[in-house]
């Protein structure tokens, strides 16, 4: 998982959210909510593997 990946799913899901609620659709813009938060979980994994990697290369 790549951090663009997770910046490229934030911003689809927001475009899809904003798509849904100009077409009146509740099934795009739940979609859209889903894979926004679906970046942002990748988004914090990966913030997480990042830390745990600068910590284990730093250990002493």
């Amino acid at each position: 998982m790549s951090n663009d990946t997770s910046k490229k799913d934030q911003f689809m899901g927001k475009a899809k959210k904003a798509a849904g609620n100009m077409m009146n659709d509740d099934k795009t813009k739940e979609e859209g909510k889903r894979q926004e938060t679906e970046g942002k979980v990748k988004d914090a994994a990966n913030d997480v593997k990042d830390k745990a990697n600068d910590a284990f290369n730093n250990r002493k």
